[in-house]
């Protein structure tokens, strides 16, 4: 393993000054699921390694109805999942965490390091983002705001910068009658990556849609909206035939790879099966 400098700075001014001198060559740690592994097998080579959990003030998992669900930075993914407040309002998050790695993992790693690793299979991007999540961002000018949606720009790769920190993600509270689900398919039942991942936040208003996210994971570089696929949906009455086409539409919209995991034909085609899926039992959640 190559040498390092590491470093516990106790606010987030500190650690962001240990960032802007580092140039790029450090690296936070929060869970260190990913870093440690990747530091060991030679895959990142950081000058240094900047531990932020002595900051307080983002170890938070905390909702109100009004302002909805805030998990800092430091809150780990076992935490997320066990949460009764999740599991309630947030039912796709809560199932993606389920799906996520194994439980010594999801004891230590966050959800937060998840998002800025920003892998284009991540089990809980596509949740965040089908229920409009935001991000809060510390950097040297301050705080900012960035739309989920809108935060990754490739496998690996995010809008963040070298001196910016991710502090908090901000979840919207439900709106009434809203069905949220996440179906992940894998080669294996357990501790695999996703092939296909599916979330879908739907809202009824009787036997309209009166808005629906869908989001596709593992088939582009980034995780996407299936927005030709939402458009088929809101503001209609859904049946058979209206699910069927935006299930197609969905398929149409993925951008897969081929790799050991799948073709891209099959990639295709599972998202249109998993889609379906989804919408169906987003329905019946939400009346």
């Amino acid at each position: 393993m190559k040498d390092f400098q590491y470093f516990e700075p106790v606010t987030l001014s500190d650690a962001v000054s240990l960032l802007q001198s580092s140039n790029g060559k450090a690296s936070l740690i929060a869970g260190g699921t990913d870093l440690l592994v990747q530091i060991k097998e030679h895959m990142r080579h950081p000058d240094q390694v900047i531990n932020i959990k002595k900051i307080p003030g983002m170890d938070d998992l905390h909702f109100d109805p009004e302002n909805g669900l805030r998990i800092g930075a430091l809150t780990t993914t076992r935490a997320v999942e066990t949460s009764p407040i999740v599991q309630k309002h947030y039912a796709s998050l809560a199932r993606a965490t389920t799906d996520f790695a194994s439980i010594q993992v999801r004891n230590r790693a966050t959800v937060v390091g998840n998002v800025c690793r920003a892998s284009p299979s991540a089990d809980t991007l596509p949740p965040l983002i089908a229920d409009g999540a935001t991000l809060q961002v510390y950097g040297p000018k301050g705080r900012r705001i960035e739309r989920m949606e809108d935060f990754f720009t490739g496998p690996g790769k995010t809008v963040l910068g070298s001196d910016e920190i991710v502090t908090h993600i901000m979840i919207p509270p439900p709106l009434p009658h809203t069905g949220k689900v996440y179906i992940k398919h894998g080669r294996r039942i357990a501790m695999e990556l996703a092939t296909v991942g599916v979330a879908v936040s739907l809202t009824m208003d009787g036997d309209t849609c009166s808005e629906v996210r869908i989001v596709l994971a593992a088939v582009a570089p980034t995780p996407i909206r299936a927005k030709r696929a939402e458009q088929m949906l809101r503001n209609k009455r859904i049946d058979q035939e209206a699910i069927a086409a935006a299930a197609f539409a969905a398929k149409e919209e993925a951008r897969p790879i081929s790799d050991v995991r799948g073709s891209d034909a099959y990639r295709r085609q599972m998202v249109s099966v998993l889609t379906k899926r989804a919408i169906e039992q987003a329905m019946k959640e939400a009346q």
